[in-house]
This record gives C-alpha cells, structure tokens and sequence, in this order.
C-alpha cells in the first residue's frame, strides 16, 4: 500500500501509527486549521496520517474534513482587464491564477467576508505571502502597507468608515488588498461598497489611468475611502455644532454622556485615519513596485486628503473636550445656583420660624392656667401681653431683614 505524501514540508509519515501519534497529528491538524485550511484526507490511507477510516466516513470516529468548501460563494467577481477594460467574463477560481500568469494585464479577484479557509485557497493559489494572509484573514489590522520583495507583492490594509447620523457611531470596516504585477486580490470584511464601485468603474472603463494596472485600483479605492473620511468628518462637524448650541444655549441640561460618546467615536475615526498617514506617503514617493512617476501624483492628493482630515479629527477631538469641561462648569455653576437658593429658603424659613417662635413662646406661658399667676389678675396684662409680642416680632424682622435673611 502507498501512503500518500501529506501537508507539511512534503515529508511521508510512515506506514503505520500508533494511537498517540495519530492523535497528536489530529491536533496538530486541528489547530492549523484556522490558518492552514482542511486537509486532504485519501480513502487510500486508512491507517496512515489521517487514521482509521470507517464506513460511515469518519476518521476514528471523526468526522473527516473535505479540502476547501466552495470558494466561490465569497468571490464576488473574478476578471481579466487589459488596457484598463475588461476582456474576460467571471473568470472560475480555479482559472484566475493561469490567467494572470498569460495577461499583460491583470486579474482582479474581490473575497467578500471570505472565512480563513478561503482566503488561504486563494492564497495558494497566488502564492500570497503567509504573514500577510494571516492579517488578512484576522480583520480588525491598523492601515498598513507592506512591500514583500521576494514574492513581489504588495499588502494594503484600509479601513473604510461609515458615520449612522441617527445613533451617532462611527462603523469602521476593513479591507485588504494584495498588489501583485498582474493581478490583485481584495479581502473586504463589513459591508462596505467602495470595492463594488471601483469595479463597475474599471468595468465601464471609466477609472482614471486604469492602464496602469494593479496600482490604479489601489489608488481609486483609497481615493474613496478617504472621501468618505472627509464626509464622515463633515457629518461629525454638524454634531458638534448642535452640542455647542445646546451646551451654551437658554436651555439647561447635562450633555456629558452624549459629548463622551462622540468623543469616543472621535477617537475610533482617528484609529482608522491617522495611521493610514504613512502608507500613503510610502506610496507617493515610489517605494512600492508598480507606482511609478505618473502614478505619485494621484497618491499624493489622497495623502494631502488624509493630512487634511487629520486635522479636522485632532480639531474635533480637542473641541468636544472643550465643550465638556465648559459643560462640566455649566453644570457646576448651576447646582452652585440651585445650592443659593435653597440657601436663601432655608434662611427664610428659619427666620419667619423664629418670629413665629414668639408669640407661642409667650401664648404658651401664660395659657398654662396657674392660679398664682400676677399677671393673670391684672388690668393690664393682656395689653401688655400682646404689646410684648409685636415688639419682639417686629424686633427679629427688623434684624432679620438687615441681614438679608429675609
């Protein structure tokens, strides 16, 4: 019996296992698998590398694992495009790859939410660089770009942002691009529709300097991504605006949860713009394959884009902070208002119970009904009774008035 050569660095495992070995390699297998794909399991090694094959077409008593699912299901357009137009209908997977390797042109094939195990289908494919593909299949990368010369091949990372007015939040996506000098792979993570866009451009021939190839979708897409910033940062500027006139305005409120939230929103936008920073001027000073003089030109105006939204966010992050420590001094200046004027009750009160205290003081004294009393059997008494009562009262107005307690 033949064992079949298996997927690690062409080696044959021998003609027998034992049952440790075998389960050591199924979790060795198990934990590639999120980077590496399936594996090939053959009907021809039943006690080889992938176990003992059963009827019911289990690997002792696992469930074998097909190679690939159906990359296709992820692939949303596959073409050739020469001389910036396209010249092939949806191109099979299993095609692409030749047909870069024939073109003068260049093989676009866009993944959509692709899962690992089809990313690394299409890496194998194209020979894509392993460190590269593993960021592209973890999403969530910084925007990056990096230049692998041994396998010429470019590695972009983007993140498109989208801005929901009606919550207020910021959706950051992500997509990543592999520059190759005929062809170019796209991996989008969201539901972002720049990449569709830039498509149906190239498609209809309408995308500037598209004879440059590979390089020139590159350059739409992160022209469109960065125009979004720019209408994301206006659609930030409008808010801001409104919590300005809110914080400042007649009305009084606390805005504090709402001016920390935009912030925080603020600070995920800078996320996705900032770094992107670097990549942009790497690009317009050459230092990537296939960018050449014509084609700086193009990435230099994204870059001053970028510059320019940077420092409308660094504007907006320092404003909203700004507005909440003058919110935060509103909001101090009113509970001290609210904190006088209970003040002032409280004194006012406190005086008129002492006036008060008075007459029921003095009332109280002599309406305890005693019958050796001197004032009682006088002819005066009740006169001098009340007289006594209006002084005093009178007396602590007087003082309390000039006090301002009252």
């Amino acid at each position: 019996m033949k064992t079949p050569t298996r997927w690690f660095e062409g080696t044959t495992p021998p003609a027998r296992w034992s049952g440790k070995a075998l389960h050591r390699l199924r979790r060795v297998r198990e934990l590639s698998a999120p980077l590496w794909g399936s594996f090939v399991v053959d009907d021809r090694d039943p006690q080889g590398l992938n176990g003992v094959v059963d009827d019911n077409g289990h690997e002792n008593g696992i469930p074998r694992r097909t190679r690939h699912r159906n990359v296709e299901d992820v692939i949303g357009d596959c073409a050739v495009y020469e001389t910036g137009l396209r010249s092939s209908t949806r191109l099979p997977m299993q095609q692409a790859a030749q047909a870069a390797r024939r073109t003068n042109g260049f093989v676009w094939i866009g993944l959509q939410n692709p899962s690992a195990e089809d990313v690394q289908h299409v890496a194998g494919e194209f020979r894509l660089p392993p460190l590269a593909v593993e960021d592209a299949i973890n999403a969530l990368q910084r925007p990056k770009l990096e230049v692998y010369e041994d396998e010429k091949v470019s590695f972009m990372v983007l993140r498109p942002v989208r801005y929901v007015d009606s919550e207020e939040i910021v959706e950051v996506e992500e997509i990543a691009l592999f520059v190759g000098e005929h062809f170019l792979v796209s991996v989008r993570h969201g539901q972002t529709d720049v990449l569709s866009r830039v498509r149906r451009e190239l498609d209809a021939g309408r995308l500037e300097a598209s004879e440059r190839g590979p390089i020139a979708v590159l350059h739409r897409v992160a022209d469109l991504i960065v125009d979004e910033y720019e209408v994301v940062a206006a659609s930030i500027d409008d808010d801001i605006g409104q919590i300005e006139q809110q914080v400042f305005g007649l009305r009084e409120g606390d805005h504090t949860e709402r001016i920390y939230k935009l912030k925080r929103e603020v600070l995920e936008f800078r996320r996705a713009v900032l770094p992107l920073g670097e990549p942009m001027f790497k690009l317009m000073t050459g230092g990537v394959p296939g960018s050449d003089k014509s084609a700086r030109k193009y990435f230099r105006d994204v870059h001053d884009h970028i510059m320019r939204v940077t420092d409308e966010i660094e504007r907006q992050d320092s404003l909203l902070s700004d507005v909440l420590q003058a919110n935060v001094a509103r909001l101090s200046v009113t509970q001290n208002e609210v904190a006088m004027r209970q003040n002032n009750d409280m004194r006012k009160i406190s005086a008129w119970a002492a006036i008060g205290l008075v007459p029921t003081a003095i009332a109280g004294v002599y309406g305890m009904n005693f019958e050796h009393m001197p004032e009682l059997g006088w002819k005066y008494g009740y006169a001098y009774a009340l007289t006594l009562i209006v002084s005093i009262s009178v007396g602590l107005w007087a003082l309390f008035k000039r006090n301002d307690w009252l």
